[in-house]
């Protein structure tokens, strides 16, 4: 897989909640949970399913940053 964004997390899938016209993915990446909005024709295109290794691939203009105080 070749892309330009930048920003790829390897994980694996562990939700794949489908909605009436998309699905709310939930990544692990190393402990971290990572969910992305997508299509639910996506999903069945990809055939995503919880188990399975995916990337989420994040490309923005800007990150916002934040710290506990």
């Amino acid at each position: 897989m070749k892309i330009s964004a930048r920003n790829q997390l390897k994980g694996t899938i562990t939700k794949v909640e489908k909605g009436a016209v998309s699905s709310i993915v939930t990544l692990d990446v190393s402990g971290n949970a990572i969910t992305a909005t997508i299509s639910n024709a996506a999903v069945d295109d990809l055939g995503l399913e919880p188990g399975m290794e995916a990337y989420a691939i994040i490309k923005a203009t800007s990150v916002m940053v934040g710290v506990d105080h």
